[in-house]
């Protein structure tokens, strides 16, 4: 089936299926598998669409040529009181943050506040998973993450020694869906050039510059320029912030030490994450009236007056639910291109074809 676009849609269950095949094919364990499946195709239906499925390609290649291990065991490397690490022993990133939430969970349920920072990890989907999972138990879930390439020179510089550290924060309510920013510290993240390269579409003015300081518009010559960061020096100063916690603080690479996954498809990247959990419970006498007053809160910005122009003030978040109803029951929407890019892999490695 495919929608109005013409994009092809797939049930989720479907995709994930396919995902999962693909994973154990290259000798991921089944049930390393299935989680990472899981949470790829949560991504898409989520609307997350450069963090699901579109990244198989990347995570194929470096299984396939060893800068993945397929069997890793992750483990807890250090645990300390209401902090903690987690080394992913370089396999797929998905598992490795999982246990950082879980644990950082544990540790706000016992001591009101848990940071896990993660080491030998990788890419792991978008920000939003992994603090959503914190929301969930009424907490407050913040993320960080080193990216997985340098595509940001230091306010100023023409080197490139930052990526487009990503954070995310989900705060629960009560009514309404939890709050929920996950973005980049860049103006875009490198998935939105790489998807709009993969459709033959131009980035917008604003994206990225070429090594003249001119706007660049081809997505095909993303590796000529630099990504800008958001708001000029304040989002190089969140992006250096962001790499000192998640990246050096838990033995990460950061810096020039950060590996290019898609280009070096065989050396570990030692990806750096941290996910924090606060409990909402060790800071109010009842939590119910916490998430009725952020319902109060998110319905005072609703109901702000726009300015000419502009559609009603809305949530972060928001949205999430409402598209994940709708592609569970209409089926994922991916672009032609990529579903050639899923069957090429299925083709490799004699897997069935999405259909």
């Amino acid at each position: 089936m495919a929608d109005t676009a013409g994009n092809a849609r797939i049930a989720a269950d479907a995709l994930e299926a396919f995902v999962g095949g693909v994973l154990a094919a290259l000798e991921v364990p089944p049930g390393d598998a299935a989680r990472v499946a899981l949470l790829m195709v949560l991504a898409d239906l989520n609307g997350y669409d450069t963090h699901g499925v579109f990244r198989l390609r990347q995570y194929v290649n470096r299984l396939r040529d060893g800068g993945f291990n397929a069997a890793a065991s992750v483990t807890v490397a250090v645990d300390k009181g209401a902090v903690g690490i987690v080394d992913g022993d370089n396999g797929l990133g998905h598992l490795a943050v999982e246990r950082a939430a879980d644990l950082a969970i544990q540790k706000a349920d016992r001591f009101g506040i848990g940071w896990v920072g993660v080491r030998n990890g990788n890419h792991a989907g978008p920000a939003s998973l992994y603090v959503n999972m914190v929301a969930e138990r009424d907490m407050i879930g913040v993320y960080g993450a080193v990216s997985s390439a340098n595509r940001v020179p230091p306010f100023g510089g023409v080197d490139l020694l930052l990526g487009s550290n990503p954070i995310a924060v989900a705060v629960p309510a009560g009514d309404s869906p939890p709050f929920v920013l996950d973005m980049a510290t860049t103006v875009a993240a490198v998935g939105k050039i790489k998807a709009l390269a993969s459709r033959g579409e131009p980035m917008p003015v604003g994206w990225m510059v070429g090594q003249d300081g001119q706007p660049l518009t081809d997505p095909n010559r993303r590796e000529e320029g630099f990504l800008l960061p958001i708001g000029g020096p304040k989002g190089y100063g969140l992006a250096m912030a962001i790499g000192l916690m998640a990246g050096t603080l838990n033995g990460a690479a950061f810096g020039s030490d950060v590996v290019d996954f898609s280009k070096d498809t065989s050396t570990a990247t030692n990806t750096g994450q941290f996910v924090l959990a606060v409990s909402v419970a060790d800071f109010v006498d009842d939590v119910a009236t916490f998430k009725q007053s952020v319902d109060r809160i998110f319905d005072e910005m609703r109901a702000s007056e726009t300015l000419p122009g502009h559609d009603a003030v809305r949530i972060p978040g928001e949205g999430r639910p409402a598209t994940r109803e709708e592609r569970r029951a209409n089926g994922i929407p991916l672009h032609a291109s990529l579903v050639s890019t899923l069957n090429d892999i299925a083709a490799e490695l004699r897997q069935s074809p999405l259909r």
